[in-house]
């Protein structure tokens, strides 16, 4: 009897430690994640670019956190509203800490708003979205009021695009210090355990965090650019999800039972620049080779011929594998501010050449088009693709491609005459593409900061400042129509096609995927 009872009790207390190690283990999980792109710093308000504010995400929260499909939901702000037309109250969410176990309060806010316009040698600002506040007034701890130059309905949409920091931890930091975890300090559900450029990401679960602690204890995002690398990687089981699984991989990809496939429709907008400045184009050269004193891409009929050369549809099929979708404008196809006049420009190489010819260039010329080789899905194959198509109606075009990094600088110094790039709309309406890719660069007022072309024209920098002041949404809409239905039709740039967001992903896990593309430890959930 005594001894039965002994077993029985035995028998509790080994259910017991295999239920608390089941727990433990559960607690334990760690998600392996194969970036695609570098971060260039973790620093959240260093570089307006999706691979940066993929990864802050997962250590600074925003006041307002957009969805999978970036619809807005609260962050650290759990209401705002309009007080007048140039006044928005925000109402911050209580009892939130900083990693450090510091309260969150609405000084930090206006810590963040007077430094993430003005982080010295930012390759991008973020001084888009916040220079239009004239004055911040901090209420009481958890309420916060902007003041705008004049009525600004997209201030909600806007305040979802940067991470919150602390001013306690973020005085006086530097983007150094963000990266070496000195200041890499936020609300966020994750917190920072190590950043080495290049190779990896570390972070452990926040324990405290307000929305509740996530499922993996830690995270591990390593980079790798090579598309094998991160497909063999995801079949020998070192990763659990990988991002911009290569489009010659996907069928294989989805055959087999160990994995599954997820998509969605990118916002991401790939195009092609050409110069806009009045000088003689740093690659143009005359079919013997000379430099032209002329910049011919500054007439318009230059412009459209390059646009007609490209099969847009071709690059989509046979480049992309079908995982695009080919647009001749800024915004997809039922998106706010998509313009139904705008058709994607028809292949058209005879019409290319009687351009060229009308605008004085009847044997074409020379120029290169510059790419990254490591940034955008197949963006090598596809700048290899538009240079035949160019080469072919009489533009001698040389593709030369390199690492993402001197690429952007590069090009931030205008120092190209034709480029391939792509445009995240993080903002999910067309004030994104239009002020910050073909409003006139203004550093002031934070416009044309991804302006690399420097494409200018007055009126559309008017409807876009009559749009960001517009209340009324279908009012507002319309006028985004308009001022991108003139600089498309000027060729400000030249719209080619919207990405699709593909992942590869393990069986055992539920994956939602994201129209911004971002591959967050958040969107990444056990199956059971």
């Amino acid at each position: 009897m005594q001894h039965t009872r002994r077993m029985a009790l035995a028998g509790i207390a080994a259910t017991a430690v295999m239920a608390w190690s089941g727990i433990a283990l559960a607690q334990d999980r760690e998600l392996r994640i194969a970036l695609e792109n570098d971060v260039t710093s973790i620093d959240p308000h260093y570089h307006n670019l999706g691979p940066n504010k993929a990864v802050a995400a997962h250590f600074f929260d925003a006041l307002i956190i957009p969805d999978a499909r970036q619809r807005p939901t609260p962050g650290l702000a759990l209401s705002w509203r309009a007080l007048d037309e140039t006044t928005w109250e925000f109402k911050l969410r209580p009892n939130v800490t900083w990693h450090d176990g510091s309260p969150f309060t609405a000084d930090d806010v206006a810590f963040t708003i007077q430094r993430a316009p003005r982080v010295p040698n930012s390759p991008s600002s973020f001084g888009l979205y916040i220079n239009q506040i004239v004055e911040t007034t901090v209420v009481d701890p958890l309420t916060i009021r902007f003041r705008t130059r004049s009525a600004f309905p997209l201030m909600p949409t806007y305040m979802s695009t940067f991470g919150i920091i602390s001013r306690k931890n973020g005085t006086d930091a530097t983007t150094a210090d963000y990266n070496a975890g000195k200041a890499a300090i936020g609300t966020g559900p994750y917190r920072f355990i190590s950043f080495q450029a290049g190779e990896r990401i570390q972070m452990e679960r926040n324990p405290n965090y307000w929305g509740g602690a996530q499922p993996w204890a830690r995270v591990t995002s390593r980079f790798m650019r090579n598309n094998a690398a991160r497909v063999a990687a995801l079949i020998a089981g070192d990763v659990d999800i990988i991002e911009n699984l290569p489009t010659s991989d996907i069928r294989r990809i989805e055959q087999d039972r160990r994995f599954q496939v997820t998509r969605a429709v990118s916002n991401r907008i790939m195009y092609a620049f050409t110069d806009h400045l009045e000088r003689s184009s740093p690659f143009v050269r005359d079919r013997e080779g000379r430099p032209m004193a002329r910049n011919p891409f500054l007439d318009l009929r230059v412009r459209q011929a390059v646009s007609k050369a490209i099969n847009r549809q071709a690059l989509v099929e046979r480049v992309m594998d079908g995982a695009a979708v080919i647009t001749g404008q800024l915004m997809p196809e039922g998106m706010f501010g998509y313009a139904p006049s705008l058709r994607v420009p028809a292949y058209d190489p005879d019409g290319a050449r009687r351009l060229l010819a009308e605008a004085g260039f009847p044997q074409g010329f020379r120029t290169s088009i510059h790419c990254s080789n490591n940034r955008y899905v197949n963006d090598d194959r596809i700048c290899q693709a538009i240079g035949q198509m160019l080469s072919r109606v009489g533009i001698q075009t040389e593709v030369v491609t390199q690492p993402f990094a001197p690429w952007i600088t590069a090009a931030s110094r205008q120092e190209y005459s034709m480029f391939f790039a792509g445009w995240g709309i993080d903002t999910a309406e067309p004030s994104s593409p239009v002020g910050s890719l073909l409003g006139t660069f203004t550093r002031e007022l934070g416009r044309g900061a991804s302006n690399r072309a420097r494409y200018s024209n007055p009126e559309v920098d008017r409807l876009l400042a009559e749009a960001l002041r517009t209340l009324d949404d279908e009012r507002r809409s319309q006028i985004f129509i308009r001022a991108t239905e003139i600089a498309i039709n000027d060729v400000g740039i030249i719209p080619l096609y919207h990405q699709v967001n593909v992942w590869g992903v393990r069986q055992g896990l539920r994956h939602e995927p994201r129209t911004d593309e971002w591959s967050l430890a958040m969107s990444v959930k056990p199956a059971n």
